[in-house]
């Protein structure tokens, strides 16, 4: 099968299970049946039966297909990731220190710190993390590879806040999503949330960065 054509199904397998097995309709269902722990188990082996394929298979075809785009790898473009990557770490790191109630974890309903900047965190880390990624990559099997990261995250980031507004579960929740943007740096209390974020997930998710730049062709190959 083509390289291409297999990340894009193997994304499209990914979201429909993820998506589907949590949805309001499927869930309940599922635990009622498996009970919690069984739901949770069998949630997460389908996962990793079709993200660690999913993950196999671009790396062991990076840059196959066609070049969609080519931009030239000057100093704007390399610091454009490198800052990308530093906001996506930062963002990372943030979303365990100071958690949202749009996650699994239990967290307080009034907005603070990063949730003031977006209320998905985790997502929007990879968010951030696909998009600049995309930019040096214009490959096919890197665009469907970075692509559908993006596209799964915010659907999924999506799904979440209606599943969560129509269940009622958290109480409250609906009034959060409304004080709260979607995509970061989108809502009007941006700089009071920087000003909020945790120092320790700033320098974390900074050094992390840094650390991935040094050793990116070690751990990843490629320039970073």
């Amino acid at each position: 099968m083509d390289p291409v054509l297999g990340i894009l199904l193997l994304w499209l397998a990914f979201a429909a299970t993820h998506i589907g097995l949590s949805s309001s309709r499927v869930r309940p269902r599922l635990v009622g049946a498996l009970g919690p722990l069984a739901f949770s188990a069998l949630y997460s082996v389908v996962a990793l039966a079709l993200f660690v394929p999913l993950i196999r298979l671009y790396f062991t075809n990076k840059h196959a297909g066609p070049v969609l785009w080519a931009l030239p790898r000057g100093p704007l473009l390399t610091w454009t990731v490198y800052a990308g990557m530093g906001v996506a770490l930062v963002l990372l790191a943030s979303s365990f220190l100071q958690p949202s109630p749009a996650g699994m974890a239990p967290a307080s309903l009034t907005p603070h710190g990063v949730q003031r900047i977006t209320r998905h965190p985790l997502v929007m880390a990879f968010v951030v993390f696909a998009a600049v990624h995309l930019l040096p990559n214009g490959w096919a099997a890197d665009v469907a590879f970075f692509a559908g990261f993006a596209v799964f995250a915010l659907t999924g980031a999506a799904h979440q806040d209606h599943r969560k507004i129509q269940t009622g579960v958290p109480a409250g929740y609906k009034e959060f999503a409304a004080q709260t943007p979607f995509i970061p740096f989108t809502g009007r209390e941006t700089l009071k949330g920087l000003r909020e974020l945790s120092p320790i997930a700033v320098v974390v998710g900074i050094a992390a960065a840094i650390a991935i730049r040094f050793f990116h062709s070690t751990w990843f190959g490629g320039n970073p």
